[in-house]
């Protein structure tokens, strides 16, 4: 009798995620979005209420980034991916 496996692969950053448990969404200054684009994207896909939202930018504005998100790789990682498509620069930490 024998037993068949299948045998899962797993990249760095899976492998760090699960090590670190827990991971920081970034967003980025950059010279290309506006503050009512920013503000609206945090409202719309993080809930962020509006004068959260302007905080925040104000912060990315003054030191550059800020973290706008906690939790594991994989949610991280759908966000930035939301994040990005809306034009914003956003990093997984």
């Amino acid at each position: 009798m024998s037993v068949q496996t299948e045998q899962e692969t797993f990249t760095l950053d899976e492998l760090l995620a699960v090590v670190k448990g827990s991971n920081r969404l970034i967003l980025w200054n950059d010279e290309i979005n506006t503050f009512d684009h920013v503000i609206d994207c945090l409202v719309k896909h993080l809930q962020y209420s509006e004068s959260q939202a302007e905080q925040i930018a104000w912060k990315v504005h003054n030191e550059g980034k800020c973290a706008v998100l906690e939790g594991s790789f994989t949610e991280m990682e759908v966000y930035r991916k939301i994040l990005k498509s809306e034009g914003l620069t956003v990093s997984v930490e």
